[in-house]
């Protein structure tokens, strides 16, 4: 009989906060060891489906990308059961085991915390297997830990006789006196880990809880994707343990007595008890003791301390007594009052999507736009390259993709209804740009000096695509339309020179055949193709969509690579191996629009592959997207730029407007957590950080002007989707 372990990821671990959070569980983190206590049990239950059953995760959408990376940096595979809401034990076994039933209608489901400690696998893997003739019977075997002393945190089981036997009472956490009574009569702790036949476990449910059973069934889906999105229905069970809800009433229990270690590592003073839970650097004078954890970055400094807990996260410090560690919980409810964001975990505190589009929309009308309006710009026209976070103007060159996206950018908004001077912007910096970057075949160079000399005469792909981008926009905010069409038809017609004989256009440099340039040219002939609906923008729109098709997303994957050889095979080496999940959210969004114009099925599900692909680069522990995966989506660099959470925004906005059932919940709530990676980045006053290390600080740099252009489509975006997505709010359309 199959096996099928299910991994409960529910709990919060408030006792062992500040490293403990909604945002971050404690079952996601390196409590125990270099794994964290989620990858530390599926690697121990993976092994016990190999008579033909699979691993099953069973968790919050808000820890998704947890369980996924967590997974894939161990190599295993599992089912993931999403939940739209937490509604505790029993909902969540229950579904569990509906899936379970429909997938193999005798299979056994082994349920298990993904927060405790068992260092002993195979002991572990042991008592299952002795267990499971005992569970096929149908019996629903718990297994009882044999104390190692009085404890007053755990539950208690009291069996009927010596060995596996039948359960003859349930105890809840004793005071001192009564835990000790306990172990002296055999008593066993409650693990809270069990295994029975899924059909019997809704058997059980169907007679002590009929309606967890009935919307267990209803929220299920009939899916054997990778990830599947229990229904809205879900939110209707009811909140209940599974102890309430089965455990105290049937009679068809079990307990299974078991020698090995296994703790649930519920406050600190049982995670310094194991002896393996510091972490960082801790300078300690002669005959200090205790438990330290010092986030990266931070030194933890101590003399003359004994018996102490102190845990130092980025943006929160406990101290404690060892001996006073479940006083941590108090602490933690009254810092919800005091301090939500540092109770919930400061990635993931507060604003719900409409609150957080309306501070984009106020962000870049009264702030953004107007600082870029008066300090990024000279006396001539032209766009400066970057400002540093004291108002002050830096760069003495301009680049070509600068001075186009900064009046694209300034046309967007005038279209939008700001009322800033963007008609002059646009106009100056356009005609400053033809002056000095047009050569005399009608292509762009790339960079000149604040005086206007050339300082790098090619031209490259990438920029002459923001070129026909900044003409289309220009000439849709009626800023002299003939003469952009012009413009852009020459441009067009110059591209001849760098056509590649296998299709495309190749890019200057070294890396002359990529997947990039050939994104923003298909988002300028979208463009142009929406003022002029004549053959030649769609047929090289077209173009450039089959070659993603055929040689830029990955056949096997499903990916998007980035650098390529003459004939568009993968690049050798590196470079051929690189997966930017930016780019993987920037070409979701792209194919669906191009999709949507072509009535094209294929492009929007390699747009929703994309997607998910894309979001195997978000650290859930900062909220955002990081640089770079190789491709077998492992992480390349754990930085973190600004461009790449307007991606995620965008691609998930898009995608959310026409999904359904849990896929909708699904990306509307991607939508407000990309948004809020978003938001972290942006300065109050305007201006922005660019590169957030892996410690989720940001480097000391200006802001530079070319993530405005980022900003605006992001922003763009939120507005067309405020009619479709109603969680927005309609505030950003409002607000034009």
């Amino acid at each position: 009989m199959a096996i099928f372990p299910v991994i409960l990821c529910g709990g919060a671990g408030t006792r062992l906060w500040p490293a403990s959070r909604p945002a971050r569980p404690k079952q996601f983190i390196d409590l125990a060891s270099d794994l964290s206590l989620f990858q530390e049990t599926a690697l121990r239950t993976a092994p016990l489906t190999h008579g033909g059953g699979r691993l099953l995760v069973v968790s919050g959408q808000a820890h998704r990308g947890f369980v996924d990376d967590q997974l894939a940096a161990l190599g295993l595979e599992a089912t993931i059961l999403l939940e739209p809401e937490g509604r505790e034990s029993a909902p969540a076994m229950a579904a569990a085991a509906a899936w379970i039933a429909r997938a193999a209608p005798d299979g056994v489901a082994l349920f298990v915390a993904s927060d405790h400690h068992i260092p002993d696998a195979e002991a572990f893997r042991a008592a299952v297997r002795e267990a499971l003739p005992t569970a096929e019977a149908g019996r629903i075997v718990t297994f009882g830990i044999r104390p190692t002393g009085p404890a007053t945190s755990y539950g208690y089981i009291r069996p009927e006789g010596p060995g596996l036997s039948p359960v003859a009472a349930f105890v809840e956490k004793p005071d001192r006196a009564l835990a000790e009574r306990h172990v002296r009569d055999g008593y066993l702790w409650n693990s809270g880990n069990f295994m029975v036949r899924a059909s019997v476990l809704l058997e059980e449910l169907e007679a002590f809880a009929p309606d967890v059973a009935r919307v267990a069934r209803a929220a299920a889906p009939q899916d054997a994707g990778r990830v599947v999105l229990l229904s809205d229905v879900f939110r209707t069970a009811p909140k209940i343990s599974i102890d309430y809800a089965v455990m105290e009433h049937s009679r068809r229990i079990s307990v299974l007595p078991v020698d090995y270690h296994w703790s649930d590592l519920g406050a600190w003073d049982s995670v310094a008890d194991g002896g393996s839970g510091d972490r960082g650097v801790w300078i300690a004078a002669d005959g200090d003791s205790g438990l330290v954890r010092a986030a990266e970055g931070m030194v933890v400094a101590t003399a003359g301390v004994t018996n102490l807990a102190i845990i130092a996260e980025r943006d929160a410090v406990l101290v404690c007594s060892l001996d006073r560690a479940q006083e941590v919980k108090g602490l933690v409810e009254r810092l919800r009052d005091i301090s939500p964001p540092h109770a919930k975990g400061r990635w993931e505190a507060g604003g719900t999507l409409a609150e957080r589009a309306r501070y984009f929309d106020s962000w870049m009308r009264l702030n953004a736009l107007p600082m870029w309006a008066a300090l990024g710009v000279d006396e001539d026209g032209g766009f400066r390259e970057a400002i540093d976070l004291s108002g002050r103007p830096v760069g003495d060159f301009r680049r070509a993709r600068v001075q186009t996206r900064q009046a694209y950018v300034y046309a967007v908004a005038g279209a939008s209804g700001w009322a800033g001077p963007w008609r002059s912007l646009v106009s100056r910096g356009l005609e400053r740009f033809e002056a000095t970057n047009r050569r005399p075949d009608d292509l762009y160079r790339t960079r000149i000096s604040a005086d206007g000399a050339a300082l790098d005469d090619s031209a490259s792909l990438y920029d002459q695509a923001f070129a026909l981008f900044a003409f289309a926009a220009a000439a849709r905010a009626g800023i002299a339309p003939m003469m952009m069409s012009e413009r852009a038809h020459a441009l067009r017609e110059a591209l001849a020179v760098l056509r590649v004989p296998a299709g495309g256009w190749r890019e200057t440099g070294d890396r002359p055949y990529q997947a990039n340039a050939h994104m923003h040219l298909l988002e300028a002939c979208m463009a142009w193709e929406g003022i002029e609906p004549g053959r030649e923008w769609r047929a090289m729109a077209d173009e450039i969509v089959a070659l993603a098709r055929r040689a830029f997303i990955d056949p096997a994957g499903g990916f998007l690579r980035e650098f390529f050889d003459e004939t568009w095979t993968p690049a050798a080496g590196e470079d051929g191996r690189l997966v930017e999940p930016g780019h993987q959210f920037e070409w979701a969004w792209l194919l669906t629009r191009w999709g949507r114009l072509r009535g094209e099925a294929w492009a929007l599900e390699a747009a929703i592959r994309l997607y998910d692909i894309g979001a195997r680069g978000v650290d859930q522990a900062r909220g955002v997207a990081i640089d770079a995966l190789n491709e077998d989506l492992s992480v390349r660099s754990d930085q973190a730029r600004l461009w790449p959470q307007t991606e995620r925004l965008k691609a998930a906005l898009i995608l959310a407007e026409t999904a359904e059932g849990g896929r909708r919940i699904l990306m509307v709530d991607d939508a407000r957590k990309a948004m809020a990676g978003l938001q972290r980045y942006l300065e109050p006053s305007g201006l922005w950080r660019d590169k957030m290390r892996a410690d989720g600080g940001f480097i000391d740099e200006p802001a530079p002007a070319s993530s405005l252009y980022h900003i605006m489509v992001a922003y763009e975006q939120v507005r067309a989707s405020a009619g479709a997505v109603p969680e927005l709010g309609g505030s950003a359309e409002a607000g034009s």
